[in-house]
């Protein structure tokens, strides 16, 4: 496991620990991220804890021009219950990511620092949020009721978390971005480690050499 100073620098992402951990410490310089991002890298780490680096053997991930909506979730897209923007309202986007309450997690690894090192990533473009609106039949207006943000590549987008605060919202959001990726030419969707949600979302793992190989390859 690496150190970092002040220099901006990464070891190899061969070098990360088995449970992927690469380097410990640094900052969350815009700079700093970015070199993270376009070689593999991504921050995760608890409020309590250094920042962390990591670097997973495996990668979870989803290829927008295989990808597959279900039926159902179709035919809720179609409904048009919900309005989907993009870049509309990304510092509610990620602070809805931190705020909201998620099923056997306490607490969250957004933290105000990251709010603020992403935004900024936004402000220059590096970042993108996928909004999700419903109408409020009472105030004749629409709500914020789901989304995502991540960093885009220009060829991969590295999803960072979603929201929702409605049935299907986080999903509709997820399936607009599949759309915009495959509309776009993007080779690839990040979607970092594995977990139960994005596996049903359509995710899959494959190796850290294949992602490195089309991540580099742009």
């Amino acid at each position: 496991m690496y150190f970092l100073t002040k220099e901006l620098y990464f070891p190899p992402v061969e070098e990360a620990s088995y449970e992927g951990i690469l380097a410990v410490g640094g900052d969350l310089s815009v700079e700093r991220l970015l070199l993270a991002y376009n070689n593999g890298i991504f921050p995760w780490f608890d409020a309590d804890e250094p920042i962390l680096w990591w670097a997973p053997s495996e990668r979870m991930v989803v290829n927008p021009n295989d990808y597959k909506v279900s039926k159902s979730l179709r035919n809720s897209i179609n409904r048009n219950i919900f309005e989907v923007t993009i870049n509309k309202d990304f510092e509610s986007v990620i602070k809805n990511c931190q705020e909201i309450e998620r099923k056997g997690q306490d607490g969250t690894w957004i933290s105000d620092a990251i709010i603020e090192s992403y935004t900024k990533l936004h402000q220059l473009g590096k970042a993108k949020s996928f909004e999700v609106w419903q109408k409020n039949d009472s105030q004749s207006s629409c709500e914020l009721v789901g989304g995502l943000y991540g960093v885009d590549l220009g060829h991969v987008f590295c999803g960072e978390s979603m929201f929702s605060k409605v049935s299907n919202a986080s999903k509709v959001a997820f399936v607009k971005l599949i759309d915009y990726l495959k509309q776009n030419n993007y080779k690839l969707l990040d979607c970092q480690v594995h977990n139960d949600h994005l596996e049903k979302l359509g995710a899959f793992e494959i190796s850290r050499e294949s992602f490195m190989r089309i991540l580099k390859s742009n």
